[in-house]
């Protein structure tokens, strides 16, 4: 089976996240990418009927021992101040956070 990421295509991917590979390091990820590509593909060939519904993960777990939902109780925090102050822009309360150019992925 082909490679699916190319050099070309990693370093489009490593250019696009700003980091900085040594050439041993960039082969050694872009072999990993291609190996966790060739899992999903395997995995995919695995015939699974039309009435199992999706799952969040492997295991079912009846509503019986399930664990309770958490309630979503928002609480308020008064140390806003302290954590504006370590940022290193602030702009009316917010973090200002560098513009991040969105080119096409091809």
């Amino acid at each position: 089976m082909p490679e699916e990421i190319t050099k070309e295509v990693f370093e489009k991917l490593v250019s696009l996240a700003s980091l900085e590979l040594e050439e041993e390091e960039a082969e050694y990820l872009r072999g990993q990418l291609n190996n966790q590509l060739r899992s999903i593909h395997e995995l995919e060939t695995i015939p699974i009927q039309d009435d199992v519904p999706p799952a969040r993960h492997g295991v079912p777990f009846p509503l019986e021992i399930s664990p309770p939902l958490r309630l979503d109780v928002s609480q308020f925090f008064n140390a806003a101040d302290e954590i504006l102050s370590q940022a290193p822009q602030v702009e009316e309360n917010y973090f200002v956070v560098p513009d991040i150019p969105h080119t096409r992925l091809e």
